[in-house]
């Protein structure tokens, strides 16, 4: 489900009101807790938190005109979902989520590479979700980005 909305504001306001209380609290969170440099904005139909091309004129490689993303916050038809770009690269970081997210909720993680999911908004451990947005600083995160794009692996150097 990608929305049409043209600013955050109006994509919360479009969601369930069900789910609008917890992807405000995801937002505040997330900016609170963001590095320097990244910028929120819409992306891909989603509330995005992308490095934005005045700091990485490149852009993404999928499609040079679109910002880096980093992070992505959307409901889903039947989850809020997390994108987290720096778990996907960075295996070390992905073990620190895992294991600070198991003690956080009693419930199981689900997620894939870069994907985390929740069926419930009562279920977000909205602190976690702010430790993981501060763990990747901008100038990380484009470091650890142009090294895939090299053909290097998820492996740390």
């Amino acid at each position: 489900m990608q929305s049409k909305a043209k600013s955050v504001d109006e994509y919360i306001t479009e969601i369930p009101a069900d789910r609008q209380k917890a992807m405000q609290e995801l937002r505040k969170v997330i900016k609170k807790n963001l590095s320097k440099g990244f910028q929120e904005s819409m992306n891909y139909g989603m509330i995005g938190y992308v490095v934005p091309h005045s700091k990485y004129p490149n852009g993404y490689h999928c499609n040079p005109k679109d910002p880096l993303p980093f992070m992505n916050v959307a409901s889903q038809k039947n989850s809020i979902n997390i994108y987290h770009m720096g778990i996907y690269a960075d295996p070390k970081l992905l073990k620190w989520f895992q294991e600070a997210h198991a003690k956080a909720s009693p419930k199981k993680l689900d997620m894939g590479k870069s994907c985390i999911r929740y069926k419930k908004p009562e279920d977000i451990p909205f602190q976690v979700i702010g430790e993981l947005a501060a763990k990747m600083s901008m100038e990380e995160w484009i470091e650890k980005y142009e090294s895939m794009l090299k053909g290097g692996s998820r492996k740390n150097k």
